[in-house]
């Protein structure tokens, strides 16, 4: 269909909203319409429903007029069903309009009886009808749907009418969400929300959204992690918190990042990340369960098994594997240097031995392990929030969570050494003052907290937004994010 037939039939529904206003039966006019059941009820349960009269609501999908009756089909929130309307019972002035002043897309209510046509299908015979909503513009043609992507990404309104498979992917994210409240709240973890607004920016590595508050004449970034203020309320007292909520970090758009995402972060007294890898694993296998309906799946024609125990590996391990090169062999940083030549691993004079074995990894390692897999004890100098290992201080009680080559959980045992935490902030701003505009700035008040004292601690951060993609095979994040980020087409 072209721009201007296109345009002749929205011009056509207009002239139609003009002479039902003409009437004084505005449908915008329209304000309430008690439903009392949905397609679902009426399919599902015809045994028990059937010659009930109920109420439904809904978008019309398409229409079939056969003189002085008329088949269309009814599309709610939990799917459609076949409405008949007759003349006899609606009466011929309330048909004729039917007939000649709805279009497919109008919403509209009906009250009628649940039968089966003659042909054994489920339908509503229609009592009363009333047109709840005019539609404007054209829907796609019913045998394609809407099927370019972009346009299904800028229109999601339009991509959920059409495309009853992409209602059910963002239903599953619901309840994957609330699956996930469930799993935490049944530990006793009680759920808190902390700012979005920052004025330090902290607890990630990313690059800042900056804003600007007028009243208080103060510039401030929208949060990238709520990290820093969770463990504000560990000092405070509180022994298990959690935040589901988003963050925003200013860095490219690609099928796995969308500048504004959600997450879910936990913070545990007196436990360490010992005790984050038995929660990560529990609640990923219990989720898996409730949402993709086995421990074992498919993700983009690979295989998930999350029924065995994950597998774990060393960040230097995973490097030796997969890479051949074997860091502890690597005696300093010119060693490391050199190696990164010879491999092509680019680095910039202001990286440490412990970021260039993260860059082998990345190279080398994350696209290979596709199993579930936590990579622990990582590089001091890339975990500037963690603990130091005792006996290895090189390295931190840190662990990630890789599934299908890609990272779906970060953890740590905290690090509460108030001491330590300046020096580590303290290389932050060193990456800053070198251009790393990733790097954070020290955060005072948050070194002050953890001068009040901070109990032993495991944190663990789950990217809610990657896990939906996972559980629901889902190629990219925009398929899972109702309004993705997209640049403007003017």
């Amino acid at each position: 269909m072209d721009n201007q037939e296109t345009n002749i039939l929205c011009q056509q529904k207009r002239d139609k909203l003009s002479a039902l206003q003409a009437l004084g039966k505005d449908p915008f006019h329209v304000t309430t319409f008690d439903v009392d059941a949905h397609a679902a009820d009426i399919l599902e349960n015809y045994e028990e429903m059937e010659g009930k009269t109920v109420a439904l609501a809904g978008r019309m999908m398409s229409r079939r007029d056969m003189g002085k009756a008329s088949f269309c089909d009814l599309q709610d929130q939990s799917g459609r069903v076949q409405i008949y309307v007759n003349k006899d019972n609606i009466g011929e002035e309330m048909y004729e309009e039917f007939c000649k002043k709805w279009d497919i897309g109008d919403i509209f209510g009906i009250n009628g009886a649940v039968f089966k046509t003659k042909k054994g299908e489920i339908s509503v015979r229609a009592e009363t009808i009333t047109l709840l909503a005019k539609s404007l513009q054209i829907l796609p043609e019913k045998f394609h749907g809407l099927t370019d992507v972009d346009k299904r990404y800028r229109q999601r309104y339009v991509d959920l009418i059409m495309n009853p498979e992409v209602r059910k992917t963002f239903a599953k994210r619901s309840a994957l969400i609330k699956a996930m409240r469930r799993f935490l709240d049944d530990r006793g973890f009680m759920e808190v929300e902390t700012p979005i607004l920052h004025t330090v920016p902290g607890g990630a590595a990313a690059r800042p959204f900056q804003t600007h508050h007028n009243a208080l004449h103060l510039d401030m970034s929208l949060r990238i992690a709520p990290e820093l203020y969770l463990k504000r309320l560990i000092v405070g007292g509180f022994e298990r918190v959690y935040e589901i909520g988003r963050s925003f970090r200013n860095e490219g758009i690609s099928i796995k990042h969308n500048p504004e995402f959600t997450t879910m972060e936990l913070y545990q007294a007196y436990t360490d990340y010992n005790g984050m890898l038995e929660i990560t694993e529990s609640m990923f296998r219990q989720l898996a369960v409730q949402i993709a309906g086995d421990s074992k799946f498919m993700y983009q024609g690979q295989e998930i098994d999350f029924g065995p125990p994950f597998a774990r590996i060393t960040m230097l391990d995973a490097v030796k594997k997969y890479a051949g090169v074997d860091f502890n062999e690597i005696p300093d940083l010119e060693a490391a240097r050199a190696v990164a030549k010879e491999h092509k691993i680019p680095f910039k004079p202001v990286h440490s031995k412990g970021e260039i074995l993260s860059f082998f990894f990345e190279e080398y390692c994350e696209e290979k392990l596709i199993q579930p897999t936590f990579v622990l004890e990582h590089p001091v100098e890339i975990s500037f929030l963690s603990k130091a290992e005792p006996t290895n201080p090189d390295f931190t009680q840190r662990f990630e969570l890789f599934i299908g080559g890609r990272e779906y959980a970060n953890a740590f045992s905290e690090l509460n050494d108030p001491i330590d935490q300046r020096r580590r902030f303290e290389h932050q701003e060193k990456l800053r003052d070198a251009g790393d505009d990733e790097a954070n700035p020290i955060d005072e008040d948050f070194i002050n907290a953890l001068e009040v004292g901070l109990p032993p601690t495991g944190g663990l951060g789950v990217g809610v937004d990657r896990l939906v993609m996972l559980l629901t095979d889902s190629a990219s994040i925009r398929d899972v994010l109702f309004f993705p980020t997209m640049k403007p087409l003017q």
